[in-house]
């Protein structure tokens, strides 16, 4: 495997306009029919503009190098390059060379948790255009995509999309990369998830952005030490982000289920992740039913109607029998108690979801008695949420709900300061 500093030595920035060293800025759209969330930036030579799924747990970024796809500046990285790792093999092609066609080719992993299997594709390097910024030697894979059928690399993404935009704990995730390249952009990123296209976009911050609006409440990333990856070595760790959820709360009280579930056992089951490929939060079985039937009983209280339930979900209601709140509906808050006694409140705007103009149901679906993770948070969950992912001090700073703040996630500036919505 090769070192950062042998990846440092390829990489090369050349400026457009930048008005700023100190991050890079993509905007964030969310897909109305997947509920997924997808940014947009350009490739190669002339310039290919893609729309990539946002993937927190993708290992790199991949897009389709289909047969009508060149590029003058793609240059496939070999197989004996230290930077290939060889976990995919060596690619070659019988076609004219073009990208996704060239011999004695480093292969690459593309992995789409969504699809049922791996796919395989090259690796290479060619010129990205982020925030009219020109960026040159980073690392990237592709492959020739036919469509969005059930054996597709596309599969379940959202149909604006050609690729996945990767932001794990890898050496070839974007930020990471870009940390090590003579920009220099510090190594970490924030993401802030739109709830809706239609009250604007949010935002993909790389490298330091300031907001200076508020404090970010940081609590530490943890490290399943067991791969969580759909194709790994014995021995790696996981490269997902892993919060430690120490209890889960129903309108302020403790849920009662066996706690365990929550630690992070010794063959790397359990614990909870961030998941953006995951529309909504998965919840373990006998975490999800207690507080199923808590939020049903403290709904009542509150003279909430309950209805009949619509899959995915399992507990819906009568939407003219709930309030609204600066928060979203006024339902019972659901908080995750953290390390150090910190909470995260979830509120009615990040809980519910509405299914039709007369039903919302909560928004947590079953993962079964026995999945990998515990709880999964999904985009629902994170949206309207500023989250800041540090991958030098390792630690999460999030902000909780900004319509708090008065203002969401589509109201942040490039400077990273928020705008009212008044």
């Amino acid at each position: 495997m090769a070192s950062f500093t042998s990846l440092l030595s390829l990489l090369t920035i050349s400026f457009l306009s930048f008005s700023s060293s100190s991050q890079l800025i993509l905007p964030i759209e969310k897909d109305p029919i997947t509920n997924l969330f997808y940014t947009s930036l350009s490739i190669g030579t002339p310039q290919h503009t893609f729309n990539l799924a946002i993937d927190l747990a993708g290992p790199i970024l991949w897009y389709d190098c289909n047969k009508n796809y060149t590029s003058s500046t793609y240059t496939p990285l070999p197989c004996e390059s230290k930077l290939c790792n060889g976990s995919a093999g060596c690619t070659s092609c019988n076609g004219p060379f073009k990208p996704g066609c060239s011999n004695n080719t480093c292969g690459a992993n593309i992995i789409n948790q969504l699809a049922d299997s791996i796919f395989s594709g090259d690796t290479g390097k060619d010129e990205l255009f982020i925030s009219h910024t020109k960026l040159s030697g980073l690392l990237s894979g592709c492959t020739d995509v036919d469509g969005f059928s059930d054996d597709s690399p596309l599969k379940g993404l959202p149909k604006a999309t050609k690729g996945i935009l990767g932001l794990a704990r890898t050496r070839l995730a974007l930020p990471t990369q870009l940390s090590l390249s003579s920009l220099k952009l510090p190594q970490k990123f924030s993401l802030c998830l739109p709830s809706s296209n239609k009250k604007g976009l949010g935002s993909l911050f790389i490298g330091d952005a300031s907001f200076s609006k508020f404090q970010l409440t940081t609590i530490p990333l943890i490290i399943n030490p067991f791969s969580t990856a759909p194709i790994f070595t014995e021995g790696d760790a996981s490269y997902e982000y892993f919060i430690d959820v120490k209890s889960v709360k129903v309108g302020g009280e403790i849920l009662n289920f066996k706690s365990s579930l929550l630690s992070i056992d010794n063959k790397g089951n359990g614990g909870t992740k961030f998941s953006t490929l995951n529309s909504f939060t998965v919840l373990h079985s006998s975490i999800l039913k207690p507080l199923v039937r808590d939020f049903v009983k403290k709904a009542s209280d509150k003279k909430i109607k309950k209805v009949a339930s619509v899959a995915p979900f399992e507990a819906c209601f009568d939407l003219s029998t709930i309030g609204r709140t600066v928060t979203g509906l006024d339902v019972p808050t659901i908080g995750l108690v953290l390390e150090g006694g910190v909470e995260w409140t979830v509120y009615g705007g990040n809980s519910m979801v509405l299914v039709n103009k007369n039903v919302a149901c909560l928004g947590f679906v079953d993962g079964g008695k026995e999945p990998r993770t515990a709880i999964v948070i999904g985009g629902h969950t994170m949206e309207d949420n500023l989250l800041e992912f540090d991958l030098v001090s390792f630690k999460l700073g999030f902000s909780s709900s900004l319509l708090l703040h008065n203002a969401r996630c589509s109201n942040l500036e490039a400077s990273g300061n928020l705008i009212s919505i008044e």
